[in-house]
């Protein structure tokens, strides 16, 4: 009976298992392969191990400052977490605390409660590089344009305490999953002075010309990671085609992103995907037809985290990717800064 006992945890963790490689897409799988072995070389099959394995992914536990709790510090570090960034960064504020530790695993997720605040958002710690590139400060006018689910524009605020903070998302559904992230996040004194609209993010550039000093664009990009999981083969498929638009999108946002920056305003721009197409090759399109724009170093803010994250070699200054590994299984997550000049 104890034997049996001792095998039934192993028997179920191998269903896991089987569960998860059977829900691997091979259509997205192969896309992948042909593509990443090129771009990536012979790093492609250990970033592929992780992507394809979710029993291996980790989860950062981001402490939202406005519902502070130090037995929740104290339980985190009880179960083997610790700070996310110890380097010395070009910027940290004091307020963002964020968590992590080397095994896989997530840490019970909060429900959302109609006037409770949460303590903790669960997410991907590479998602709070672009927010460390952006430097956000007190009483700057921010514009995050493609916000949903809402993480980065929750980590901003734990940042910094912008003058005006609008949060954009053009699809509906991911709209009221916005709200709702902001309602469980953030207190009602300062979310009454977000504004959250549903505009193209192409034509904000336009309607709202030089308006921000600090621009997000963390663009609808090709999902690597649940991509790779899409159930639906004929929905995998449609993806796979539509792809190839993708890029063009990422530059029109980029476009109307620079319109709605102030002269001396900066803009991070960011995905999670490891694609050249919508990544490097994007802001080099932006970089060779936008005259007001030039490149900012992050490599100061990379070497500073290098501990905690694995980053693609062969970058220039003003990018980096995050390329997951095991006990590392962050991103994928590109990051890019500019100046409009």
């Amino acid at each position: 009976m104890t034997f049996l006992f001792f095998l039934l945890p192993l028997k179920l963790e191998n269903k896991t298992k089987e569960k998860l490689q059977k829900q691997i897409c091979q259509v997205v799988l192969d896309h992948f392969e042909k593509q990443y072995t090129t771009e990536l070389g012979d790093t492609w099959t250990s970033v592929r191990d992780v992507l394809t394995d979710p029993l291996c992914w980790q989860y950062a536990v981001l402490l939202n400052k406005f519902s502070q709790s130090a037995e929740l510090e104290n339980t985190l570090c009880v179960k083997g977490y610790h700070p996310a960034f110890r380097g010395p960064l070009p910027y940290l504020p004091a307020s963002l605390k964020c968590y992590i530790r080397t095994t896989p695993g997530r840490f019970p997720a909060q429900k959302h409660q109609a006037g409770k605040l949460k303590e903790y958002y669960l997410l991907n710690a590479a998602s709070l590089l672009p927010v460390l590139a952006l430097e956000v400060k007190d009483g700057e006018d921010v514009l995050d344009l493609c916000a949903a689910p809402g993480g980065k524009s929750v980590a901003i605020l734990q940042c910094a305490y912008p003058g005006q903070f609008h949060c954009n998302e053009y699809d509906d559904l991911r709209t009221r999953w916005l709200k709702q992230t902001m309602e469980s996040f953030i207190p009602d004194p300062l979310s009454n002075l977000i504004k959250v609209s549903k505009l193209d993010g192409r034509q904000i550039g336009d309607l709202q010309p030089e308006l921000y000093d600090k621009v997000l664009v963390d663009a609808p990009c090709s999902n690597d990671r649940s991509w790779l999981f899409s159930s639906d083969i004929q929905q995998a498929t449609l993806r796979l085609i539509q792809r190839k638009e993708l890029s063009s999108l990422q530059f029109q946002l980029l476009r109307s992103a620079i319109k709605a920056l102030r002269p001396g305003g900066s803009l991070v721009y960011s995905t999670c995907t490891l694609s050249k197409a919508e990544n490097s090759d994007v802001i080099n399109l932006v970089l060779n037809s936008c005259s007001n724009v030039t490149p900012v170093d992050i490599s100061e803010m990379a070497k500073a985290v290098s501990q905690e994250f694995t980053f693609l070699s062969g970058t220039q200054q003003h990018e980096l990717l995050v390329l997951p590994e095991k006990g590392r299984a962050w991103g994928p997550m590109y990051v890019a800064k500019l100046k409009k000049i």
